[in-house]
């Protein structure tokens, strides 16, 4: 435990009550003395930089460039991804890779650079090394995007993990985003930022820069072209980022720069250069194709935070129902679980629960089931007996089983980092969904160096299995919720083979899409949560976390009316819509709660969700086949236009739709930022030219949304059947759009449809594109958008 976690622990005592939080205190200094055991002074060290270059190898896809004290390993794969790895340190393993390393590019091949350097030639980047391991990435025609200088290692003199250190530097004009789900995001300025997974604690708010999804993952944005670098190592660590500045009138500008240190783990490293479509496309090909949620998945789910019983769970269905605002599942928070027995409900609660979820999927409505790492100590209880028979529980320095203090009480945590822990974990998923639940959400699954709210703590000295390598929590804490998202996901494909799992976590890491979603956690109760809770979707979008979204109203008793709907009509356009009925120390949050005009307000984000869903399966289907997250910046058609990279309060969803919301109090009328070309006002239908700014309403009843001219956008109709919404495209330019039919939950993959849009004569033509050419659509067609364009700010 560093001063840090001190800190926010003695904050949590004042937070959750005395007992609780002297609970929490104890917990943390019983981590640090098991630390202080379990693991190795450090001592003294000696640093260690590459050396002069000695000797180079070319290989397959590139090759390896041998330097004093260490060597350098560079391939160039199919996909373009560029790879690279110090003192020896190779793809594999890896906790991000989908299955192998891609296989090389053998049209890349090493050869002499200026300088006495070498260089790896590919289609749309170049890498050059220098005599002394500076390693510069560069666009085709040359121009340097990213030079990453020597690295430099710590090495303890009685041997031991290295730290290590890599400096960058990028163009002057650069931009940062990425590194996980960052509440002071998108665009990342000037600061250090942890790369340490943080489990529940005091509600987030943006200047604070918590982060339950942390990782490596650097978006950089400049006029040259955009690049994606990860730097693939699992240990704690830090970025310190300084955006540069450019030469007003001097030609010295000062690049900008990037300060990674890392406790440990191999210095490797992948790059992806170009659009910022085609590097998350790459991105994708390396560390998986997004899951696939269920179709109910992409409508409003409701959470249940307090325990309750049946009858509550009734009444929140009822109230949705009797006031006609749409509902497609209700999550189950933590508290309905028999607090002793991790995977069986509370049955004196719960007495009919199948019965009940039975009732509820005929009624459209799924239930979501809350499943936490912690298992009680309880011998007698199934899961603990057959985890201690199995060691299926971490185990610290000594061999003995770790135990925590976690919401039951005394706790031990199952090995995630093992194979046969996740099988063991996954089949025990049989009993929520025997119970009716149909997917489940992970809560508390960042073990921490202290334990908020009583919850699940590790010490970093802790014992893993890590695939069989062995290692400890250091390594191991920021993978664990991303083992435990695979159990989850694995064991309810194998139990439903039919049907899409559904899995939302708290917290992960690279490649947590191959198995689900995020939500963002306890977001701050305040305009600065709400932004906060924007630029963490935002961000994961762009580290390869497409499914994500945020709980509407914050953490935290209750909002005011004002801020819930806000927060509403914005999570009404992102990928997971998830409504919550309070926190652990909250009381009932349904929209009814704030008023009636605060529920007819709602009530139209709810059914305008409801008609869009078409759109957001689209949009699904196309983030699994190429990476593209639903929510966009808006620079990401147009990285090149500054203007649009600074803009954090707007977003793209999709190809044809831009989100205004709402982020501060008071506010009736807002400016926006629009793209080049023609935009309309989906409420007004005003078209607007871009590039520009406009100030448009924004009054209680909506936030302003705006549709590309020429989109095709998938709705549901009127009687609820699907039909095409199609936005005039301006006079003499043509549009269009792709469509994916929902073909249900199972593991059909539908065809994409394209349509293109046209005016012919006076009228506005709508066409599908096909093999054998141009066909009448197979949906209805509703043309919108026939205003003449309004006067500019």
């Amino acid at each position: 435990m560093d001063g840090r976690d001190l800190v926010r622990s003695m904050k949590t005592v004042g937070s959750v009550g005395v007992a609780q939080g002297l609970r929490t205190v104890q917990a943390a200094w019983r981590s640090r003395r098991a630390d202080a055991a379990g693991l190795p002074s450090r001592g003294a060290e000696r640093a260690r930089v590459p050396g002069p270059m000695r000797e180079v190898e070319p290989g397959p896809g590139g090759g390896v460039v041998r330097f004093g004290r260490s060597e350098l390993r560079i391939l160039v794969a199919v996909n373009g991804a560029v790879f690279w790895g110090w003192d020896g340190a190779g793809p594999e393993p890896s906790y991000a890779l989908a299955g192998r390393c891609p296989e090389p590019d053998p049209r890349a091949v090493l050869e002499p650079d200026k300088d006495g350097g070498w260089r790896v030639v590919a289609e749309r980047a170049t890498v050059a090394v220098s005599r002394h391991g500076a390693v510069e990435v560069r666009t085709p025609g040359g121009v340097v995007l990213r030079r990453e200088l020597p690295p430099r290692w710590w090495e303890p003199v009685g041997g031991g993990p290295a730290r290590w250190t890599q400096r960058s530097e990028v163009a002057a004009d650069a931009r940062f985003f990425g590194l996980g789900g960052r509440s002071a995001g998108p665009r990342l300025r000037n600061g250090t930022y942890r790369l340490w997974n943080t489990g529940p604690g005091l509600p987030f708010a943006a200047a604070e820069d918590a982060a339950s999804v942390t990782m490596p993952v650097q978006l950089v944005v400049a006029d040259a072209g955009t690049h994606l670098v990860f730097h693939d190592s699992t240990w704690d660590g830090t970025v310190a980022l300084r955006e540069g500045e450019e030469g007003a009138g001097s030609g010295h500008d000062r690049p900008g720069r990037s300060v990674l240190r890392m406790d440990g783990g191999p210095l490797r490293c992948w790059v992806t250069v170009g659009t910022p479509a085609r590097v998350l496309l790459t991105w994708a090909s390396l560390t998986g194709a997004p899951a696939l949620p269920p179709a109910w998945a992409l409508g409003h789910q409701h959470a249940r935070w307090g325990c309750g019983d049946e009858q509550d769970l009734r009444r929140a269905v009822a109230g949705h129902q009797e006031r006609d605002l749409p509902l497609d599942a209700v999550h189950l928070g933590l508290g309905h679980a028999d607090a002793e027995r991790v995977f069986t409900v509370d049955e004196e609660r719960f007495p009919k629960l199948p019965v009940l979820a039975e009732e509820l999927r005929r009624e459209g409505v799924r239930l979501v089931s809350a499943v936490e790492p912690a298992v009680a100590v309880a011998p007698g209880n199934a899961v603990y007996d057959g985890g201690t028979r199995g060691d299926m529980f971490v185990r610290d320095a000594t061999g003995a089983v770790v135990r925590g203090v976690g919401r039951p009480g005394e706790v031990v945590f199952p090995d995630f980092t093992h194979a046969g822990v996740r099988e063991w974990w996954g089949g025990l998923h049989e009993e929520r969904l025997g119970r009716g639940f149909s997917g489940v959400w992970h809560d508390l699954d960042a073990p921490t160096s202290f334990a908020a709210f009583g919850e699940p703590t590790l010490p970093r000295s802790a014992r893993h299995a890590v695939e069989g390598r062995g290692g400890d929590h250091r390594e191991a804490h920021n993978v664990y919720a991303l083992c435990m998202a695979r159990a989850g996901y694995e064991g309810l494909r194998a139990l439903t083979p039919d049907e899409r799992p559904f899995v939302l976590s708290r917290s992960g890491w690279a490649g947590l899409q191959r198995y689900g979603g995020a939500w963002s956690g306890d977001a701050a109760m305040d305009w600065p949560g709400l932004r906060a809770s924007l630029a963490q979707v935002l961000g994961l979008g762009l580290c390869g976390v497409p499914y994500a979204g945020p709980d509407v109203g914050g953490s935290g008793g209750s909002p005011s009316p004002e801020l819930y709907l806000r927060w509403l009509q914005l999570a009404a356009y992102l990928p997971l819509f998830r409504t919550s009925a309070g926190s652990r120390a909250a009381g009932r949050r349904e929209p009814w709660e704030f008023g009636d005009e605060v529920l007819e307000h709602a009530r139209v984000a709810l059914v305008e969700r409801r008609r869009l869903l078409p759109y957001f399966v689209t949009l699904a289907h196309l983030a699994r086949r190429t990476g593209a997250p639903y929510v966009r910046p808006l620079w990401w058609q147009a990285p090149e236009d500054r203007a649009l990279r600074d803009c954090e309060d707007a977003f793209l969803l999709g190809d044809c739709l831009l989100v205004a919301p709402v982020l501060g109090a008071g506010t009736d009328r807002r400016a926006v930022r629009l793209p080049r070309g023609r935009w309309y006002d989906v409420a007004t239908e005003r078209a607007y030219e871009g590039p520009a700014q406009v100030l448009v309403d924004a009054p209680r009843a909506r936030i302003p949304v705006f549709a590309r001219a020429g989109a095709v956008v998938p709705v549901r109709g009127e009687d609820g059947a699907p039909e095409l919404e199609v936005w005039a495209p301006a006079r003499g330019r043509t549009g269009g759009g792709l469509v994916v039919p929902d073909a249900g939950d199972g593991w059909v993959e539908p065809e994409i449809e394209r349509y293109v849009s046209r005016w012919e004569g006076r009228r506005v033509v709508v066409e599908r594109e096909g093999e054998d050419g141009l066909s009448e659509p197979s949906w209805p067609v509703r043309v919108r958008g026939l205003a003449e364009p309004a006067a500019q700010m």
